[in-house]
């Protein structure tokens, strides 16, 4: 097996194709165009190495105990619109199939993310070999082949601490969907911006937001009314002292968010939490620029706010469990999908997802790949809306640079350098949809 620093990677996938094809075969893995076309093996190849190392490393988070079974899986459905989480794919590929084109990808690959997670041998071991066993990561009804509700994932006890009043710190996109998000479920908001008049605008795409809701007939002219009327907006952080829980939706900067959450353990009352919304940096780090470290946890949305189900509820070891716990349960009662995990970069989205884009533009850095043809592959394959390309055009590709950057910061491996051509779109000015070209072109 080659180094990781050496590994042949996605070239000795291609080069192994044919052996792969026939792997695939073996595991009733068939891909095909949107015109029904079977696959050339070198693609569907590709497709595979790309794919499986992403199943490969959910199957990881869960050996670790990072986060639970059904908590990685919720992410990836609601965070990314899959139409199944990556353990139950795998229960229905099979835990052995799995395996088998594991191993024929590492052989090839020497990509260290292509060999298997030991928590697969294990449940083949214990006859939990998938969904046609009638178990695996899931339990199944034999009669029906149904997941049975067997609650192994856990739940965190929504005991805690009463959330009334909320602060939302920030003056973009971002914060503006949180306030609609907490405003629209009956909690008083207070805006924080560095001026009245970005506070202001926070107020304004707010109504504007509300004014689209009541043209569609989705929210009456009352309840508008009453919900502007619940957002206070201001540039003064000491009306923060009032609220049960701030939100931090600032800069994605590690320096100015510890100088704001030093400010906020000045001014917020004891017992209130404070939350960051931040999707790549230490937690611990901004918890400890407080005197309150356990009262501080990681509330990640997805953009926009108002719109994704998604929050991933992030603890350190400092964190206490009835703020977990009251983070947990306030995300559910704003109708919101809550996954927990722990303090680590990418958390489990970003983790999983853009690793598996970066795989696909070293593949196009390699001509081993054209971008429309991989993008309608992967697409047709897995039934998602937008192959990597497209995806990273619409997430935005000076985005995806940063947080493929975070990730290999954070773990140092060359698997999640990231890919050349990456670098290349973005420092052409090529970001993606909001530019107009990317990967793809947009009129």
């Amino acid at each position: 097996m080659a180094s990781d620093r050496a590994m042949p990677g996605l070239v000795g996938v291609a080069d192994g194709a044919a052996a792969i094809a026939g792997t695939l075969a073996g595991a009733g893995i068939r891909l095909e165009t949107a015109d029904g076309k079977q696959v050339k093996s070198e693609s569907a190849a590709l497709a595979a190495a790309i794919w499986f190392a992403y199943l490969n490393e959910a199957a990881r988070m869960v050996d670790e105990e990072y986060a639970t079974r059904d908590d990685v899986d919720a992410a990836m459905r609601f965070g990314c619109g899959y139409p199944k989480g990556p353990l139950l794919q795998i229960d229905e590929i099979g835990l052995e199939r799995t395996i088998n084109v594991l191993e024929a990808l590492a052989e090839v690959s020497g990509d260290p993310r292509h060999q298997p997670a030991e928590g697969l041998a294990r449940r083949v071991e214990a006859g939990q070999t998938g969904r046609e066993s009638g178990a695996g990561y899931y339990r199944y009804d034999q009669a029906t082949g149904e997941v049975v509700d067997d609650a192994s994932g856990g739940s965190a006890v929504e005991a805690g601490r009463e959330i009334g009043a909320v602060g939302v710190v920030g003056s973009g996109t971002m914060a503006t969907g949180i306030v609609e998000v907490f405003a629209r479920a009956g909690h008083p908001v207070v805006v924080v911006a560095r001026s009245v008049e970005k506070a202001d605008g926070v107020v304004a795409g707010l109504t504007k937001s509300l004014d689209r809701a009541v043209s569609k007939g989705r929210l009456s002219e009352e309840n508008r009314s009453e919900i502007r009327a619940s957002v206070t907006p201001t540039n003064d952080r000491a009306l923060l002292g009032q609220v049960d829980l701030v939100v931090e939706a600032i800069v994605e900067d590690i320096g100015p968010k510890r100088e704001l959450f030093k400010s906020l353990d000045q001014v917020c009352r004891p017992g209130s939490i404070l939350a960051t919304t931040t999707s790549s940096l230490s937690i611990a780090d901004i918890a400890w620029s407080t005197s309150r470290p356990q009262d501080v946890i990681g509330m990640h949305f997805f953009n926009p706010a108002a719109v994704m189900k998604l929050v991933e509820v992030v603890s350190t070891w400092d964190t206490s469990d009835d703020v977990e716990a009251t983070v947990v349960g306030l995300c559910r009662r704003l109708g919101k999908v809550p996954v927990r995990c722990g303090d680590r970069a990418g958390f489990i989205v970003n983790y999983l997802l853009f690793p598996y884009l970066n795989d696909a533009v070293k593949a196009l850095d390699a001509r081993l790949v054209s971008v429309e043809t991989f993008d309608d592959v992967i697409k047709q394959w897995q039934g998602i809306p937008l192959g990597p390309f497209a995806l990273l055009d619409v997430v935005g590709n000076d985005v995806s640079l940063a947080i493929e950057r975070t990730i290999h910061s954070a773990f140092g491996k060359p698997c999640y350098q990231p890919a050349t051509g990456l670098e290349k779109v973005v420092a052409e000015g090529k970001l993606g949809r909001k530019t107009g070209s990317g990967f793809h072109s947009y009129g």
